[in-house]
């Protein structure tokens, strides 16, 4: 037998009217009453057929420019009413209520509302859903005996059932989950913005709690590793209601993203982010930058960028500051690529890139929110943190050993600077000509992350300028970079023995600069 449960009575309370008069209009089809609130009412009415305004159920008029108009027993009765319960039905007749069998209803946009500047704080508050959630929530606790549908993408099951007789137990649980995430997330979004102006001397600026709604965007193959269980989960961005990110990505190409192409594309991105107005590409392994640089053309950056490390290259992540062309596409379909991030893609581009199914094509914006916060996990908890956005400030780099920068090349020094941030620490990374040619990644010790850079460079290292991540701890790790022939060094500074590192690149004849910020990347 059938565990359907026949829809005979339907509440609609809908701001988003979409696919709302194909609903009604099924739902009237297959003989069930319309009972609905102000404009959906009137949207229902339009359409030709019969519906009850909530006002003759309940007896009394909208209230309070219409803050008030479902909060009446005769409403939530209906919805709360276990059917099966003798004691319910009797009350319900006793008080000559009608329960009802389904639920249809979405929320005033507050998320929507408070993404726009222009909005000020009687517009949000009126924005703030009351009678909505309540219904959602009280449908969605009575699941047993009322189908409720927050979200007009539910409505072709709705459909699907109101045409097969009826919904089914399992459906009513799993809509009635949607419904409780709905309202959780709509009031984390209430909380946040409550939060957002207020100051947490405490925390620091950070919020008391974190609004860490979070939506499935898909199921991985796996994690890291064969042996782990993995999925992408999209978050909105602050203040607004919508994804961002790689959560708003369009893959254009080639197999489903894996979890490490995933990390992978976010490095690639937040490198890309640097140049976003100018001709720029960087191809990431590991989630650190092997190769990157600026050109005169993006195709130019790219043939530049692959030099740095044509070797590590293989199999790596591209990210392009601009869109994606033919020429560009071409050059990058040379070698065996993971995936190509790009703001856009050109249709030849897309042509040149379709032969190669291993290839995932991606456009994505590296644009950020304002207020982004970045956020860890750790063993029991959380960690967050402002998000390492700031734009160098060479005006203010206090020079400090060496000739004056004069005769050096700014976009060099620029570049170097940018890069290492997004190097894991202990970071040293070497620019030589607008191009990354050497990088030392994730050591214990900021001297052997120097070696390795030289190694990387090789004689490209001869007149190249470095970056590193955090201040030199002693002389040595300045002394491996002045033998290798770097003429320059960008620093935070900030060690007890600067002096001693400051006299170590005196002594080479290098130029070191403090630029009072670290960078690290753990």
């Amino acid at each position: 037998m059938s565990d359907r449960k026949p829809i005979r009575r339907a509440l609609l309370s809908v701001w988003d009217k979409t696919g709302v008069a194909d609903l009604a209009r099924a739902a009237h089809a297959a003989g069930v009453e319309l009972v609905s609130t102000g404009s959906t009412a009137d949207a229902v009415a339009r359409l030709g057929l019969p519906v009850t305004t909530v006002e003759q159920v309940t007896g009394a008029p909208e209230m309070l420019g219409g803050r008030v108009k479902t909060l009446h027993p005769r409403v939530h009765a209906g919805l709360l009413a276990d059917v099966r319960d003798p004691a319910h039905a009797r009350q319900l007749q006793a008080h000559g209520i009608a329960p009802f069998d389904l639920v249809v209803c979405n929320l005033y946009p507050f998320e929507r509302t408070v993404a726009d500047p222009a909005a000020g704080q009687a517009q949000a508050l009126e924005r703030i859903d009351v009678g909505g959630p309540a219904m959602l929530r009280a449908a969605a606790k009575n699941f047993a005996s009322v189908a409720v549908v927050c979200d007009p993408a539910d409505y072709p099951q709705l459909l699907a059932a109101l045409e097969a007789g009826g919904t089914t137990l399992a459906e009513r649980r799993a809509l009635a989950a949607r419904a409780f995430a709905r309202t959780a997330a709509y009031d984390a979004a209430i909380a946040a913005w409550f939060a957002r102006d207020g100051e947490d001397v405490e925390g620091g600026g950070l919020p008391a709690r974190l609004d860490l709604r979070a939506e499935r965007a898909q199921p991985l193959r796996y994690g890291e590793n064969p042996h782990q269980r993995a999925a992408f989960y999209r978050t909105p961005a602050p203040g607004a209601p919508g994804p961002w990110g790689l959560g708003a990505a369009r893959q254009l190409a080639g197999r489903e993203l894996s979890y490490n192409n995933l990390l992978d594309a976010d490095a690639a991105l937040g490198v890309v982010r640097e140049y976003a107005g100018r001709p720029f590409a960087v191809i990431v392994k590991h989630t650190n930058p092997c190769g990157a640089a600026l050109g005169a053309t993006l195709a130019q950056a790219y043939e530049r960028a692959l030099a740095g490390d044509p070797v590590s290259a293989y199999g790596g992540v591209v990210g392009v500051s601009g869109e994606l062309d033919a020429a560009t596409a071409e050059r990058i379909a040379g070698i065996f690529t993971e995936v190509v991030l790009a703001p856009a893609v050109s249709d030849q581009a897309r042509r040149a890139l379709a032969g190669r199914p291993s290839l995932r094509l991606v456009q994505v914006s590296p644009e950020v929110p304002e207020g982004w916060i970045a956020v860890r996990s750790v063993a029991g908890g959380l960690l967050a943190q402002e998000a390492d956005l700031a734009a160098p400030d060479p005006g203010g780099w206090k020079h400090v050993a060496g000739p004056a920068p004069d005769e050096l090349a700014p976009e060099d020094l620029d570049l170097a600077w940018r890069l290492v941030r997004h190097v894991k620490s202990n970071a040293i990374v070497l620019v030589r000509d607008r191009s990354l040619v050497g990088v030392g990644a994730g050591q214990a010790s900021r001297v052997e992350s120097a070696r390795i850079a030289v190694a990387r460079a090789g004689e490209r290292a001869r007149g190249a300028v470095a970056a590193s991540d955090a201040f030199f701890p002693f002389p040595d790790g300045v002394e491996e970079l002045a033998a290798a022939g770097v003429q320059a060094i960008v620093q935070p500074g900030g060690s007890v023995r600067d002096d001693a590192v400051a006299a170590a690149a005196e002594a080479a004849g290098v130029t070191m600069l403090h630029t009072g910020r670290r960078h690290f990347r753990h």
